[in-house]
């Protein structure tokens, strides 16, 4: 694989949009890429290596920088700049930024995935954002005024916790009944806390729950996006 790097990405608005890019080493156009949406920290090593590892599984990845610079180093700042991201603007402007760019330099299919908050924007993005091929979200759900899971149109994966105390079972309960029945969808449920693919939280990061989510992951993309 070669070294993943930072790219600049122009907006439909013309804004610039930083993004961290990871590319197999023998790509082509064809290759397909997954889109890699942050959890509430920002664009850390962690967002970083799982588009790495995504690389050494053959696909490019590509995972944009939302808070446009700014990382946080504990929850209260995380929740701070979750909570002043402008979501809309991320789907419509820095998502789909992202997408446009992707769809004008690539021909393989492109699908989307992310963690926390990054899981509910990869719902909002199946929703709202034509073009992506397949969807896999890792225990975060959005507002339904905003989302509305019954609007996927697109193969969807979901890996939820049950003992998350945000994106609760009944939440689950509740997105799993609002999916389609047209759509391959496919909802995954472990004995884990919130963000057990956190490698760099051990005190939730869950290697065996971790492992098994990978798997299906990388099965799932495989499934629809080659």
């Amino acid at each position: 694989m070669e070294h993943g790097q930072t790219l600049e990405i122009a907006r439909p608005d013309g804004k610039p949009l930083r993004a961290y890019a990871a590319v197999p080493a023998h790509a082509d156009a064809a290759t397909p890429t997954v889109i890699v949406i942050q959890e509430w920290w920002g664009l850390n090593s962690h967002i970083c290596d799982i588009a790495d590892r995504f690389a050494l599984a053959g696909y490019r990845a590509l995972a944009p920088d939302l808070y446009h610079g700014q990382l946080a180093s504990n929850a209260d700042e995380a929740s701070h700049l979750m909570n002043e991201l402008d979501f809309a603007d991320a789907v419509h402007q820095d998502l789909a930024g992202v997408l446009a760019r992707l769809q004008a330099s690539c021909k393989g299919a492109i699908g989307v995935t992310g963690f926390c908050m990054g899981g509910a924007l990869t719902i909002a993005a199946a929703v709202r954002l034509p073009g992506l091929a397949a969807a896999s979200c890792f225990y975060g759900i959005p507002p339904r005024e905003f989302a509305d899971p019954a609007q996927i149109a697109i193969p969807f994966q979901g890996h939820f916790a049950a003992l998350d105390d945000w994106c609760t079972p009944a939440a689950v309960d509740a997105l799993q009944a609002r999916l389609p029945a047209g759509i391959a969808a496919e909802i995954h449920r472990y004995p884990a806390h919130h963000a057990f693919f956190n490698d760099k939280r051990p005190e939730v990061h869950d290697a065996a729950c971790a492992a098994l989510a990978w798997e299906r992951t990388l099965e799932f993309f495989g499934k629809h996006l080659r």
